[in-house]
């Protein structure tokens, strides 16, 4: 999953500070969650599907699908 999140950021030119201004979290706070320093909380997992397009399954890696899940 740490993976995943720094891949998604990468991918869409973003850097850590902007996704963490996104999440209303510290930049710190945020490297750590791609470091797998800390554990991920569902609600930042949810926010960054919704901002990344994907689903919070292919976040998580139990899909290789980005495409998110029709409503």
């Amino acid at each position: 999953m740490f993976a995943r999140i720094r891949n998604l950021r990468e991918d869409n030119d973003m850097t850590q500070k902007q996704v963490a201004e996104y999440l209303f979290c510290d930049q710190s706070l945020y490297s750590k969650y791609e470091r797998g320093q800390r554990e991920v909380p569902v609600a930042i997992i949810i926010k960054l599907a919704a901002l990344y397009g994907t689903s919070t399954d292919y976040i998580l890696g139990l899909t290789d699908n980005k495409q998110p899940y029709e409503k």
